[in-house]
C-alpha cells in the first residue's frame, strides 16, 4: 500500500468521466471503447475517469468493471491517469475493485456516498476513515447528492481532511456556493484537487479557483472542454469565454428525452453519430429512439458553424449522415 499517494498524486484540466461503450447488457464494445479512448487523449485531456455515474458504473456487471478497467489502462497505457469509480453499496467489492485498479496500471480511485440507505455523516466519516486504509492507491471523493441521496458536507470533509491518501474532491453538486465552501479545505489540505462536474460551471470553478472540471461532453468533443480550460489558465478570458458559449449551446443535448437517463444517452448518442462507439445502454435503460436520435443529430448540425469559428473544423460534418 502506498503510504502517502498524496505526494505523487494531483490533478487538474479536463477530466472526462468515461461513458462505458456496450454491444449488449454484457459485453463492451472494445473497438469503440478504444476508438473513444484515443479520441480524448487526442484531444488534449489530462485523465480519464471510468465507471463513474456517466460511465453507468452500477448498472455494470461485476466482471465487465474489471474488463472495462483492464482494457482502459491497457490502451492508455500510462500516457494519462485513469482513475477508477469504486463507488458500491458493499464495503469490501469497492476495495476489491480498488485493488483489481491498482494491479491493472490505475492511478487512482473515486468514491461517492454509499447509495440506497443514506448514511449520516458521522457513519460517513467513518466509512470513509475505514476504507481509506484498506485502499492500494490514493482516494478522491465524489460528491453526487442528486443521485446518492447524501453530501459531503463540509464540516465530514474537514474531518477527513487529516486522512493523507485523501487527494481532492470531485463536486457535482451544481452548488457554486458549496464549491467555494469547497475550496476552503485547502486551508487544511493545499495538495487536494477540486473538480467539478457540471460542464456548464467550468469557467465558474475556476474563477472560483477549482482545478478543472470531469466534464461528459469531453468524451465527445474533448479540445472544446481543454480549450476552455487552457484559454483561461493562458490568461486569454475573452477566448475561454467563446469556448464556454459553445459548452453552454452543447447543453440542448442533455433537453432530449424524458428521464433522468438523458444526460447519459444523448452523450451516447452523439458518440454514435461520430462513429466513435456503440450508443447501446446498459439495462434498464434504452439508447434514444429514431426520433430522438434525429433531434440529437440536428442539433449538431446547428452547432457545428459555431464550433468552427473557435477552430474545431474536424467536427464541421458532425451530425451529417
Amino acid at each position: 500500500m502506498n503510504s502517502s499517494p498524496s505526494e505523487t498524486f494531483s490533478l487538474s484540466g479536463i477530466v472526462p468521466p468515461v461513458v462505458t461503450p456496450l454491444l449488449d447488457r454484457d459485453t463492451l464494445d472494445v473497438e469503440g471503447a478504444t476508438r473513444l479512448i484515443e479520441h480524448m487523449i487526442a484531444g488534449g485531456v489530462s485523465a480519464l475517469f471510468i465507471l463513474g455515474t456517466t460511465g453507468e458504473a452500477p448498472s455494470l456487471s461485476y466482471r465487465l468493471r474489471r474488463e472495462y478497467i483492464e482494457l482502459v489502462c491497457g490502451v492508455v497505457a500510462k500516457r494519462v491517469p485513469v482513475l477508477v469509480g469504486i463507488t458500491d453499496t458493499a464495503f469490501i467489492e469497492s476495495v476489491d475493485l480498488a485493488k483489481f485498479a491498482a494491479e491493472s496500471g490505475a492511478d487512482t480511485v473515486v468514491l461517492s456516498t454509499p447509495y440506497y440507505f443514506p448514511a449520516g455523516q458521522t457513519e460517513l466519516t467513518q466509512y470513509v476513515s475505514h476504507i481509506v486504509e484498506e485502499l492500494p492507491l490514493p482516494l478522491m471523493l465524489y460528491n453526487m447528492p442528486s443521485l446518492t441521496k447524501v453530501w459531503f458536507e463540509i464540516e465530514t470533509l474537514e474531518k477527513l481532511a487529516t486522512h493523507k491518501n485523501i487527494v481532492g474532491v470531485k463536486d457535482s453538486s451544481g452548488d457554486l456556493d458549496y464549491f467555494k465552501r469547497l475550496l476552503g479545505l485547502r486551508e487544511l489540505r493545499s495538495d487536494w484537487s477540486f473538480m467539478v462536474g457540471p460542464e456548464h460551471l467550468l469557467l465558474d470553478a475556476l474563477e472560483l479557483g477549482g482545478d478543472g472540471g470531469v466534464n461528459g461532453g469531453a468524451n465527445a468533443f474533448p479540445e472544446l472542454f481543454v480549450g476552455c480550460y487552457n484559454a483561461y489558465r493562458n490568461g486569454e478570458k475573452g477566448k475561454a469565454v467563446e469556448y464556454l458559449r459553445c459548452i453552454e449551446a452543447l447543453q440542448e443535448i442533455y433537453s432530449v428525452g424524458k428521464y433522468a437517463s438523458r444526460h447519459i444517452k444523448a452523450t451516447k448518442c452523439v458518440l454514435s453519430l461520430l462513429g466513435i462507439c456503440d450508443d447501446k445502454m446498459a439495462e434498464p435503460f434504452n439508447h434514444f429512439l429514431p426520433p430522438e436520435r434525429e433531434r440529437v443529430k440536428q442539433i449538431l448540425e446547428k452547432l457545428a458553424p459555431q464550433f468552427a469559428s473557435i477552430g474545431l473544423s474536424r467536427y464541421e460534418s458532425m451530425g451529417e449522415s
